[in-house]
């Protein structure tokens, strides 16, 4: 599996400027003036809280909670992201980034982003559902693209708190999502 730790942010930078490129005008006297449809983006953190490191992921959405918009949303999913279906296919999201904990082989804290279909196994191991199937399902049912950001795991231990290199991952990751969203246009 290909990772790359410095470069996430421009990685994913790159994946919403390319998709928000293909929306359509927003109206049909704006497209000469090439204006698009904002990019509907939804940021979905996975992990159990209980479980020390496995946490990354639902602390980052809930730091970025206040950045929610009529075209940005973000969830909380906990370990069973199957469970907020329904809020994803109301809201018809063109691009969903899942962020999570994972087993990288890495330092602990850090931080990836990565090809989705090359996760099989790379999760924490605490979802009921994979992170791989959960993307299958959303690209499948929603047409939508899909990212995946994960932090590598320290401990996984019960009723202890994340390790401090996957709190500081969590504070850098929270930065730079919320310079990139703030960027996404509102229309």
């Amino acid at each position: 599996m290909k990772t790359s730790s410095s470069s996430w942010k421009k990685q994913l930078s790159q994946a919403l400027t390319t998709l928000a490129a293909q929306r359509p005008p927003s109206k049909p006297d704006l497209a000469s003036q090439n204006q698009r449809q904002p990019l509907r983006l939804a940021l979905v953190g996975l992990g159990n809280e209980l479980d020390g490191d496995d946490a990354a992921g639902v602390l980052v959405a809930r730091r970025l909670m206040p950045l929610a918009a009529p075209h940005r949303l973000i969830l909380d999913v906990g370990p069973a992201p199957e469970n907020f279906t329904g809020p994803l296919r109301r809201f018809a999201p063109d691009f969903v980034l899942l962020v999570d904990a994972a087993h990288l082989n890495q330092p602990p804290g850090t931080i990836a982003y990565v090809d989705w279909q090359d996760v099989d196994g790379l999760s924490a191991s605490t979802h009921s559902l994979p992170p791989s199937v959960f993307a299958n399902f959303l690209i499948s049912q929603l047409n939508c693209q899909v990212g995946l950001l994960v932090i590598q795991a320290g401990h996984l231990q019960f009723d202890q708190p994340p390790s401090p290199a996957v709190q500081r991952a969590v504070k850098r990751i929270t930065a730079g999502l919320s310079e990139l969203l703030t960027q996404i246009p509102a229309a």
